[in-house]
């Protein structure tokens, strides 16, 4: 190892923008060991890692037990001997046990020992977050003097709430402060992020540099996009978002302090591009993971499962995902034609299996019991589990995770059939609402993200973005039979859904009144369908699930 020592006034810090596996301590180890010997090899003082990035964030109610507590700690006092080479000195967090209870806390690793511990004092318990389940309060803590700077650390939601925890670090002598993060992904995050530090710059007159996690975690997507504010409220360095990375940034103290300078500038991806690499990463992570060899989903001819073999091409490489067309009387030539073309445009595997004789033979079976009644919803959601199990079949003999591929309009409204379309092991597009999948589909055809393992080009066919959406279910359908325009619907949702908005409220937007409670009905009525969804990356502020949690036995409808 290479001996790093800062001089007086220099201070070179390594940024670790890593991607963690919640629960594998082991492997999170090596990849911290791997990245301080990267450190060192760049001439760095000091290494910093995310939060809880020992166990790996969010561990949830892993830190229950406590043989992960103590497989956690064992890391991290094997990690602090190593030290003793006088290379770069470490921050890393980890969860760890005390006489007070279980702490999400951050050490200090230097010359061969822990040279610190801070624990977080403001553990967030709102939206996808729920740490005061697990984790007690620390107390408010001075600065650690390391090799002659005082830097405060406080830890991710430290630096949001009002506890004054950065005020009381720079009363207490601190001259840089530290933040490790672990903050998930929602749309145009990076800019709020960028807002909280500088409100905290402001305060306390000093500069902060901000960690963030990178990965995908079930639903959360962890995006790094890691960044420093100067004490004279400049972005002094800007890490690159949704990728990995190790990034050195040269910190020297002068006359006002200390600044940040020769650091990376990257720029930040935006909207649609942000949004899309998102779920392109969130996916791939939880089928990498989750130890998937491959995907299969089935390819109708519609945008949602394009844009969805899409991502998962993007994800894995084309040779990992296999689309499966599975035809009846009502699929059009079109949508054929659609599909194999989408199929063929990513280079994807693509199978035709026909599901005339399964839905003929359920309805023969079922002949009798459904005697003098009206053929309708019934008979159509029979197309559609016939699709279901036709897929979980190949699931089974291959090995293959289904991805099921609602979108989040559907979802919210119920239009979708369970044990049918709503089968599968993942949904990249599940928080994406129906106007957000066709922005998405068009940004695709144009752009390449970086990282994408998919071709370039029109991947997704024109005629697909073009045509009216329909689940061909019977003769003639369109998804505007049952539901208001998409555009209409979308808006409401979102007034409902992510801004909890009152029907009243939303109806002076200009909406028509009945719609507005329909939509509202159908919302409420679905939750029951959205508890048995598979999970899917969280791109909204208000994803179901995590975000969301409404009862599914619930009267309330607003009338105000």
């Amino acid at each position: 190892m290479t001996k790093t020592s800062p001089t007086a006034d220099i201070l070179r810090i390594a940024s670790a923008q890593l991607n963690p596996t919640v629960g594998d301590v082991k492997g999170n180890l090596e990849r911290a060991r791997e990245a301080r010997a990267d450190a060192a090899r760049q001439g760095a003082d000091l290494i910093v890692f995310t939060e809880l990035f020992i166990s790996g964030y969010p561990p949830e109610d892993l830190v229950l037990k406590p043989a992960f507590l103590a497989a956690c700690d064992a890391a991290i006092n094997e990690l602090a001997s190593e030290t003793d080479d006088g290379g770069p000195g470490v921050i890393i967090g980890y969860p760890r046990e005390s006489k007070k209870g279980r702490h999400n806390s951050v050490a200090v690793l230097d010359a061969g020992k822990v040279t610190a511990i801070f624990d977080k004092v403001d553990l967030p318990n709102y939206g996808e977050f729920d740490e005061k389940r697990v984790f007690v309060a620390g107390e408010i803590s001075g600065p650690v003097n390391f090799r002659g700077v005082r830097i405060g650390i406080p830890v991710c939601e430290d630096i949001w709430g009002d506890l004054g925890i950065c005020e009381t670090l720079a009363e207490s002598g601190a001259e840089i402060l530290i933040v490790p993060n672990g903050s998930p992904y929602y749309r145009g995050k990076v800019d709020v992020r960028h807002q909280v530090v500088l409100r905290q710059v402001i305060e306390t007159g000093l500069p902060m540099l901000y960690i963030n996690q990178l990965g995908g975690q079930d639903e959360l997507v962890f995006d790094g996009a890691s960044f420093a504010f100067n004490a004279d409220k400049t972005l002094a360095f800007q890490m690159s978002q949704f990728e990995e990375a190790i990034s050195i940034s040269t910190w020297r103290r002068g006359d006002n302090g200390w600044t940040c300078g020769d650091g990376l500038m990257s720029k930040i991806p935006e909207k649609e591009e942000a949004d899309y690499r998102a779920c392109v990463l969130g996916f791939r992570d939880y089928v990498n993971k989750n130890g998937f060899r491959n995907v299969v989903l089935g390819l109708s001819g519609g945008i949602d499962s394009a844009i969805c073999a899409a991502i998962a091409v993007d994800a894995l490489g084309e040779e990992r995902v296999r689309t499966v067309m599975m035809p009846y009387r009502y699929t059009s030539k079109e949508s054929l034609a659609d599909a194999e073309a989408c199929a063929k445009a990513l280079g994807c595997r693509y199978d035709i299996v026909a599901i005339e004789e399964p839905v003929v033979g359920f309805n023969a079976a079922l002949a009798e019991l459904f005697e003098g009644t009206e053929e309708g919803i019934t008979e159509e959601n029979l197309q559609s589990r016939a699709r279901g199990m036709i897929l979980m079949a190949i699931s089974n003999k291959f090995g293959s995770m289904v991805v099921t591929t609602g979108n989040k309009s559907e979802m919210s409204v119920g239009y979708c059939t369970l044990y049918g379309d709503m089968n599968g092991g993942f949904n990249p597009i599940k928080d994406l609402y129906k106007m957000q999948v066709y922005a998405l589909s068009a940004w695709r055809n144009t752009q390449v993200p970086p990282g994408a393992l998919g071709p370039s080009g029109e991947v997704i066919p024109q005629n697909i973005i073009d045509k009216a959406p329909s689940a061909e279910l019977r003769p003639d359908q369109t998804d505007q039979d049952s539901l208001p325009p998409y555009p209409v619907l979308d808006d409401i949702l979102e007034c409902l859904v992510e801004k909890e908005m009152g029907t009243a409220e939303i109806i002076a937007r200009g909406h028509d009144e009945a719609t507005v409670h329909r939509v509202e009905h159908l919302l409420y009525i679905a939750e029951y369908k959205r508890r048995q969804s598979a999970p899917g990356v969280k791109i909204t502020r208000k994803n179901f699930g995590r975000d969301r949690r409404y009862p599914i036995t619930n009267r309330f409808r607003d009338r105000g």
